[in-house]
């Protein structure tokens, strides 16, 4: 029979054992191993059933044994000191604290969603695991960050397959009183909700969970009250479902919503307000408009309100394409602003010109959440060195007249957070070479460039720590493939061959991620028989672990999971590659330790920056990819080996996987199997064991979690603040009247005339020229401008690269012409073919760059204004 209510019934544990609630409420436990180890010893078997989830542990303890526990003195004894270490954690000192500088009080850290623990389904990919990792980064390093995401009802789904090999989705309905997250309360004992207007005059409310990150709280918010009607109710029903105004509305309360969750938070508890809003993509770029409004609220005008926001919003895009970002019809936003919906005091239109894409190639009728983003946020940054320059030239139509290398969008290479992703068993060899707190120490907070002390540890402690790693995998590779072929309707009498998949001494490749159909799933199917040569060989075999979700809606990444399923399938090859369906933080954890070598295939420059790779190489895996992401700004051969590319545009898409399968194989024939195989006099592999040194020691360090967060507190955060505390009400009226007076004026802003001191065409490397300009300022004056001499090598178009920029200043007052006379030298500072231009840009100092407004004047072209950055 079938319940028809459902009601979660809380354990009420012995005074004794009252700690055990607050460590199991604390999602540290996620990455902290004493407590993790703590969980396990109260009741092993349950642990296991419960998927390590300390909550589902203590709802499923018998009474009897919670008794026996309140009598064993050494499990109370550790559970005090587990309870002593997460205070200590929570209130001690850490870098953050240590900084001299004068850095936010809070950073408001908004994302769609959050990979923390399997024990809180709440992420789809390597965007929500990034986020996750924020945030614990943020709290061991002590940063004040405030996270922000709305509770999933459903999660991502759960992935199995049918005998078919197709992928098959199942949406398990999640408790929130059955995990990790606690509801806000108000004062008075009542759920702490949020609202939104809707269009005929209803709303949307949402509770306010929260989830605590080690020291960083989580907000989430849930709109399955009973307040809101059926359709309300299930707007955060699923992570990534539903159509176009579902998927609006999940962005309208993740970021206006969430503002409004943030202001209620610190009312209650008395957390500092963020000084910083940093949007992790754009979904939640509503936020900015929030804070619009609250501005407008205390007498701001719309403009001002725009420049005292932009000033404190940091936006970091993920995606180097444009079919992968938020797009939604004008006329659906349109409806659900203004004065019959949400943020009434807003006019409709300066919503719309926030996402118009008014560049050329552009659709206008289309609001475009990552422009909003970028017109929002006066700071933004892509996730690696390679993905910052794609991001620039993609975005570079807001802001004509500049190369792409001087548009306003830096990179910060993502991190990953290691005492999430090191296995123990490297964690404690690491211990045993330098003690727990120094490694525990460069695993969180690094700072050093090196891990030298990786160079101590013998050979033999290397490969033994590498062969226990992947004979784990082996055995849960085992286990989850027995369970998929049981779902996939199989008896047990048909999986006896099972007991002989994989072997704990073949080079082991793994390869797991998202299936969208730039990651090229397939490619290494390209020639089967030579894969299966591979497979096989009677020397040097290797073997392949796959895994993997396509989104439900799209049929062309299943029909790539069907594809492999049904080659791994093959009786002669089903014991060296198998794919594992219901890809997520669980397998991984398993996945990245016990491979060899992390497989990595996309079409170069779409992978934004990939962490997957980053999580096997901090524990002693090798990767092997394309030069794309985080791995075309660190590769070194001392790391692993880059995939050749044939991306020229002169390649078709069928050739270039033909060209790049076939360099896959021949690397994996010639150079890294036989390496991975190949013994010196000791009976090791020596040069493969030394690749796994140098790439602890030296690209260890580079890959942390902790690394990225402290650039992004010292490059981002820190100025964001600044900026932010600039911008006064009175000060951001300055800045919104300067720029529309200068925005006004500068179609009357001219470059009329360069010369310099020397005519010829050649000259000493060393020779100074000294340049006049006169130019027409129109009704500016020289203070409102920067004027530039702009020089470098030149190309054969006379294009000029690496350019080095020189302020002019103005040599006297303005002549009867009202035309102003700019003089400066200039250093004739390379060899070759070299040039110079001269340009007028605006100049204030609380402009963020020259090139924010996108107003640029130079001397051969008309007057360039940037028609795509309205409201800049």
């Amino acid at each position: 029979m079938k319940a028809i209510r459902r009601l979660t019934v809380r354990p009420v544990l012995p005074e004794a054992l009252h700690p055990l609630s607050d460590l199991a409420r604390n999602l540290r436990w996620s990455w902290h191993a004493e407590t993790r180890d703590l969980f396990r010893s109260v009741d092993p078997g349950r642990w296991a059933a419960c998927g390590g989830d300390p909550v589902r542990l203590l709802g499923s303890v018998p009474a009897g044994r919670l008794t026996e526990l309140t009598r064993d003195s050494g499990f109370l004894s550790r559970l005090a000191e587990a309870r002593d270490d997460l205070r200590e954690y929570m209130s001690g000192d850490r870098w953050y604290q240590t900084q001299t500088s004068d850095l936010p009080a809070a950073i408001a850290y908004f994302s769609p969603e959050f990979g923390i623990t399997a024990a809180l389904p709440q992420y789809s990919g390597g965007l929500g695991i990034l986020a996750g990792d924020h945030l614990k980064a943020a709290s061991d390093l002590g940063a004040p960050l405030i996270g922000v995401g709305l509770l999933y009802r459903h999660g991502y789904f759960r992935q199995s397959l049918s005998r078919e090999g197709w992928q098959q989705e199942h949406y398990p309905v999640l408790d929130p009183n059955e995990l990790a997250v606690v509801p806000l309360s108000e004062d008075d004992g009542t759920p702490a909700q949020v609202s939104l207007a809707l269009p005929g005059g209803r709303a949307l409310r949402a509770r306010v969970w929260l989830a605590q990150v080690g020291r960083v709280p989580l907000l989430m918010l849930d709109s399955d009250v009973e307040e809101n009607g059926p359709g309300e109710r299930g707007v955060t029903d699923r992570l990534y479902g539903g159509g176009s105004e579902h998927r609006l509305l999940q962005e309208m309360l993740l970021g206006i919503g969430g503002v409004r969750a943030v202001r209620t938070y610190c009312r209650l508890t008395g957390h500092p307000q963020p000084e910083v809003f940093h949007t992790n993509e754009g979904h939640a770029g509503f936020l900015g408009l929030e804070r619009i409004a609250e501005l407008t609220d205390q007498g701001l005008d719309f403009a001002s309100a725009l420049e005292a926001v932009r000033a404190g919003t940091v936006f970091t895009t993920h995606t180097p394409v444009p079919a992968g970002i938020d797009r939604f019809d004008r006329e659906v936003v349109a409806r659900h602003f203004g004065a019959d919906a949400e943020l009434p005091r807003i006019d409709v239109d300066r919503v719309l010109a926030l996402g118009m894409e008014t560049y050329p190639g552009g659709e206008p009728g289309l609001f475009n959440m990552a422009v909003m983003g970028l017109r929002l946020g006066q700071r933004a940054n892509g996730v690696s060195l390679l993905h910052g320059q794609v991001s620039r030239e993609m975005f570079s139509g807001l802001w004509p007249g500049f190369d792409p290398d001087e548009v306003p969008i830096t990179s910060v290479t993502n991190g990953v957070h290691a005492p999430t992703w090191v296995a123990p068993e490297v964690f404690r060899l690491g211990a045993r070479q330098v003690g727990e707190r120094r490694t525990e120490d460069a695993l969180t907070v690094g700072g050093s460039d090196r891990w030298d002390a990786v160079a101590e540890i013998a050979d033999q402690e290397i490969w033994d720590l590498r062969r226990v790693l992947r004979e784990q995998l082996v055995s849960e590779v085992r286990d989850r493939l027995r369970a998929s072929w049981r779902q996939r309707g199989a008896g047990t009498a048909e999986l006896g061959w099972i007991d002989g998949v994989l072997d704990p001494d073949v080079l082991t490749i793994g390869f797991a991620r998202r299936v969208p159909s730039y990651k090229r799933l397939t490619l290494m199917l390209r020639d089967r028989d030579r894969l299966a040569d591979l497979l096989l060989h009677p020397e040097r075999p290797v073997q392949i672990v796959v895994a993997g979700k396509a989104h439900p809606a799209d049929d062309g990444g299943k029909r790539l999971i069907q594809e492999l399923v049904r080659f791994a399938d093959d009786h002669r090859v089903r014991h060296r590659i198998v794919f594992l369906p219901d890809y997520g933080m669980a397998m991984a954890q398993k996945l990245y330790p016990g491979c060899d070598i992390w497989l990595n295939n996309p079409l170069r420059p779409l992978e934004a920056c990939g962490t997957s790779g980053m999580k096997a190489a901090l524990n002693g895996c090798l990767n092997l990819s394309v030069l794309d992401g985080w791995w075309d700004e660190w590769f070194q051969p001392d790391f692993g080996w880059a995939i050749p590319t044939a991306d020229g545009t002169a390649t078709d898409d069928d050739r270039r996987d033909e060209l790049e399968a076939a360099a896959l194989y021949d690397l994996l024939e010639r150079r890294v199997a036989p390496r991975f195989y190949e013994r010196g006099q000791e009976g090791l592999p020596d040069r493969w064991i030394e690749m796994v040194r140098r790439t602890l020691t030296h690209l260890g360090p580079k890959v942390l979690a902790g690394r990225m967060v402290r650039e992004y507190v010292e490059r981002l955060y820190a100025p964001a603040a600044q900026a932010h505390r600039a911008l006064t009400p009175q000060a951001a009226r300055e800045l919104a009247v300067w720029k529309a007076r200068v925005r006004a004026a500068w179609p009357g802003v001219t470059v009329d005339h360069v010369e310099a001191s020397s005519a010829t065409t050649t000259a000493e490397l060393g020779t100074t020229l000294s340049l006049r300009v006169r130019v027409g300022l129109g009704d500016l004056a020289p203070d409102d401008v920067e004027v530039q001499a702009v020089a470098g090598r030149v190309d054969g178009d006379d294009r000029i690269a690496d350019a080095a920029r020189v302020p002019l200043k103005p040599a006297n007052s303005p002549d009867l012409e009202g035309r102003w006379v700019y003089e400066g030298p200039l250093s004739l500072d390379r060899t070759g073919p070299f040039g110079y231009t001269v340009r007028i840009l605006p100049s204030h100092r609380l402009l963020a760059s020259g090139a924010e407004m996108g107003l640029v004047v130079v001397p051969v072209e008309e007057p360039s204004e940037a028609a795509g950055v309205l409201m800049r």
